[in-house]
């Protein structure tokens, strides 16, 4: 016979049995330490022994009633064994050995031994229980066993979120009473007493059978009452226990109330497990929305930022010149805006694009799902191909506005001058073919004939000085014609017209000679001394002109040194007027002399010096007209010199200022790469320092906008190069973008992090002993290793790959993970999911077919009824929706194929 007093068999049943346990893990010591549990060296409460009858007979023969049986006496039923043995059998549901038939006392105990055995190997201990005392009818042991039997078959298994038995049942208790006014579950005693805890458990789960708003806290009786009948009648659960005991005791026995309660729990555990599978669903369905939201929204966003660079680049790869100023400004100045104001709200769009994208991977990666895959044309290398296009259509384009600019201001200037001198010239030439064609000297006298000679001879003299401007002319109209100058047809039209005109002039000239020196024999000598004048004052006269055009001539500099070289030709041009108005006294000295030869030999003079039309007071007017000319020509001057010297002024403070931020930008940039590997302290510290640093960064535009507004100022001017720098805006802009961008993607790395440490549990201190052995092997500081260095990563954190077959064939399966592109390096990022996915656990396509499949109620199908009762309406849809028709054999209309559905959720390789 087994010796069920050996201390090290025995079970201890009774308050110093140890601490609780987890759930169904431990031992029988584990759940049975209960406060108030049965203690054998003490009475039991007369009132507690009558409950524990009543509730434990109930108990047994809600069992023994399926093999046809049942006890009527607890304490007497069970002396010989056979029931009991049979009541073991019914709730284990295996056989126990052969029981003896015999009537003896030996035959009882040996059966009563074999009941405890079976009991025994069932992790129990016993302590105290002998098969003698349950042979002669000993209540208080009968009663002990039972209530093993109750915690190892009832209640044992009974466990939510890790807690003991009895803590798992409380807390079942307690989440599903939580919404009913008047419940307050703390115990299984008194808590229990005014029947309505009883009630709302029943209502929770079956609302049609309870009207629990017509119960009253002050009614117990009838509250327990209507709970026990409506229990044994629709839920099959015997009744245990007696209202009128329950209320008239102080203290209502708990052990009485927990085997009852559980007879609930066992009842309801089939929607207990449907609830499980309901949220499991649940989770893995919010998942699979958001992520379809994220990859709706990055469609979204790609579609709308690839269309703006569809649109842009035709117009920054439009390089048709205008043909003003105004026109092409106007260009220059939509470019500053798209610069300005356009493309730097893309560059985040950009930015946010791709860190939209890396969060929507991770969180795929972390919820087991497929990676996502753009649509065609929208992944992150073609919006980037795309952006480079665009950046390759910008460049160049402010520098070719600026040299059509340059261009067209030349034209302008060449335009002008063009006119200037063919006005001058057109003037100039009015008359002098009617002149040439009057033939005068047929009907003139000698004299006359004399003078008219003289006088060809003086035009001859001012045609042969008007010779360089014709040629100046046509000079500027090729130099307007080879720079496309747009109204060419006009320019050429003009200087053919003034060319032919020369030539004619010059033709003219020659016949009027010839008819003149035919006749020259018989004409006097003019006055020498008209001749005399009308030389000199004729070149003097042009010398004039051409200073008045010089004076008035328009100008173009860039530069202080350009400005300062016409200042001093200028200069040279004033320090000839002294010999210039020496020649004008002697010209016109010689104007007075005749016209005093002529009163002193009463000569009376027919007219105005006949070889010549410049008279003494056109040379006065004239020199007048260049004496006021030379100081305005003066304040012009000036006037360009300061320009030139504000040009200056603009192009040292632009140089300053870029001086400045150029480096600091590129500081900035190192410190983000050092700052990106050697973090320190937890990842929400590196986040949090980080963002200081992003907010640094940005508190620095204020000093950008002054450049911006510098560099302006500089176009605006008209001002092409800077000798003071060696920083270009648009190296500035292109350098404060990518700091941007840098500072963006190192916080959203950190974030991703966070997101991959929270989502698989990882501890703060495993992170930053996976980042500190990372950064150890990465000695190029490039943000990846390769397979050797990732090699002695993994040594170093206790990862079995040395060089050996066995090694080499686990690290050859840990790369197919971590690269599975075969590029030959492994990024932290990759490293970190790596890392997580080997210390932690995640759903899968199994567990989701699982729960689904205990919806079905164990179906290979699931119905529209069946999903909308169990899950919330959205999620409920959200599965109709997305769910095939079910073709299997045993289909019924309307069944849906959850397996499939599944599946997809996680993509073919999960099963």
């Amino acid at each position: 016979m087994v010796d069920y007093h050996a201390a090290n068999q025995s079970y201890q049943y009774g308050p110093s049995s140890g601490s609780n346990g987890a759930g169904g893990g431990g031992t029988m010591g584990d759940y049975m330490a209960q406060e108030d549990d049965w203690d054998r060296d003490l009475l039991l409460d007369p009132a507690w022994e009558k409950q524990q009858r009543k509730t434990f007979t109930a108990w047994c023969n809600s069992h023994l009633r399926k093999a046809g049986t049942q006890i009527e006496n607890i304490d007497e039923d069970f002396r010989d064994g056979l029931k009991l043995m049979l009541l073991l059998e019914v709730i284990s549901g295996e056989r126990l050995p052969k029981p003896e038939r015999g009537k003896m006392r030996v035959h009882k105990i040996n059966n009563v031994n074999k009941a405890l055995d079976f009991i025994a190997s069932k992790g129990v201990k016993l302590v105290s229980i002998g098969a003698e005392e349950i042979v002669d009818g000993n209540a208080k042991m009968t009663l002990g066993m039972i209530w093993t039997i109750i915690l190892r078959f009832a209640i044992q298994d009974i466990s939510v979120e890790e807690t003991s038995a009895k803590e798992g049942l409380l807390l079942w208790c307690q989440r599903k009473t939580a919404p009913y006014k008047n419940v307050n579950v703390q115990n299984f005693h008194i808590s229990w007493k005014d029947g309505l805890a009883f009630n709302a458990l029943i209502h929770r789960h079956r609302p049609e059978l309870i009207e629990y708003d017509k119960l009253r806290k002050d009614d117990p009786v009838t509250n327990l009452n209507n709970a026990f009948e409506v229990a044994e009648k629709y839920l099959d659960i015997p009744k245990m226990l007696d209202a009128e005991d329950i209320v008239n005791t102080a203290r209502p026995d708990e052990k009485a109330i927990m085997t009852y309660v559980s007879s609930f729990y066992h009842a309801f555990s089939g929607a207990q497990k449907a609830e499980t599978a309901a949220n499991r669903i649940c989770k893995v369905l919010a998942v699979n929305q958001e992520n379809e939201h994220l990859m709706e929204d990055y469609e979204r966003l790609a579609s709308d930022l690839l269309e703006w660079i569809r649109r842009t680049i035709p117009w920054l790869e439009d390089r048709v010149p205008q043909k003003t100023i105004q026109e092409m400004q106007q260009k220059l100045e939509d470019f500053r805006d798209y610069r300005r104001v356009h493309k730097p709200p893309k560059v985040q769009e950009k930015c946010q694009l791709e860190i939209n994208f890396n969060t929507l991977q991770t969180k795929l990666r972390l919820s087991n799902r497929p990676a996502f895959m753009p649509s065609e044309g929208k992944m992150v290398s073609d919006i980037n191909n795309g952006w480079q296009h665009l950046e390759q259509a910008e460049k160049g384009y402010e520098e070719w506005l600026l040299n059509e600019i340059r261009r067209l201001e030349r034209l302008d200037h060449l335009a002008e001058k063009f006119r200037q001198k063919a006005s001058i010239h057109e003037a100039w030439t009015d008359g002098k073919e009617a002149m040439l064609k009057h033939r005068d000297y047929e009907t003139a006298t000698l004299s006359d004939i004399k003078a008219l000679i003289r006088k060809h001879e003086a035009f001859e003299s001012d045609l042969a000085a008007h010779q360089d401007r014709v040629e100046q002319i046509a000079a500027i109209a090729q130099e307007l014609n080879e720079l496309d100058y747009y109204d060419s047809h006009n320019v050429n039209t003009r200087c053919q017209k003034i060319c032919d005109q020369w030539d004619a002039l010059g033709s003219l000239t020659h016949s009027r000679r010839e008819a003149l020196e035919k006749t020259e024999k018989q004409l006097e000598t003019i006055d020498q001394l008209h001749l005399e004048y009308a030389k000199r004052a004729a070149p003097f006269n042009n010398w004039m002109e051409s200073a008045m055009e010089d004076l008035q001539d328009m100008f173009i500099v860039h530069t202080i040194e350009e400005i300062e070289g016409l200042i001093s030709a200028h200069d040279q041009f004033k320090s000839t007027l002294p010999d210039a108005d020496r020649e004008r006294e002697a010209i016109l000295a010689i104007h007075k002399e005749a016209q005093r030869i002529a009163e002193s030999n009463h000569i009376k003079l027919s007219g105005s010096n006949p070889y010549t039309t410049v008279t003494p007071q056109i040379i006065n007017s004239k020199w007048e007209k260049v004496q006021q000319l030379v100081p305005k020509r003066d304040h012009a001057l000036l006037e360009e010199q300061s320009k030139q010297q504000s040009n200056e002024h603009l192009r040292r403070q632009f140089a300053s200022q870029a001086n400045i931020v150029g480096p600091w930008i590129q500081t900035k940039m190192e410190e983000i790469g050092r700052i990106s590997i050697e973090m320190n302290g937890t990842l929400e510290d590196q986040l949090s320092h980080l963002k200081q640093y992003e907010r640094s960064i940005v508190d620095y535009k204020p000093n950008l906008d002054l450049l911006e507004q510098q560099h302006q100022l500089i176009q605006e001017a008209l001002i092409f190069d800077n000798k003071h720098t060696n920083y270009t805006m648009e190296h500035i802009r292109v350098g404060w973008e990518q700091l941007l961008t840098t500072i963006a993607r190192t916080i959203n790395e950190v974030e991703n992090q966070i997101l991959t440490r929270d989502a698989k549990g990882i501890s703060q201190e495993q992170m930053q002993e996976f980042r500190a052995s990372f950064n150890h092997f990465d000695k190029d500081h490039g943000g990846a290793l390769g397979p050797e260095e990732f090699k002695a990563c993994l040594i170093s954190l206790g990862y079995d790959v040395e060089n050996d077959r066995q090694g080499d064939a686990e690290f050859n399966r840990i790369m197919s993970v971590v690269d599975p592109n075969h590029s030959g390096l492994v990024t932290f990022q990759a490293f970190i999911d790596f890392m997580s996915r080997e210390t932690t656990d995640t759903d899968t396509a199994d567990q989701v077919i699982a729960s689904f499949k205990v919806l079905a109620g164990d179906k290979n199908f699931i119905t529209a009824e069946e999903l909308r009762r169990e899950l919330p309406p959205d999620q409920a849809e959200y599965c109709i929706a997305r769910m095939a028709p079910y073709q299997g054999p045993d289909a019924v209309p309307g069944a849906l194929d959850y397996k499939s559905f599944s599946t997809a959720l996680y993509g073919e390789s999960d099963l």
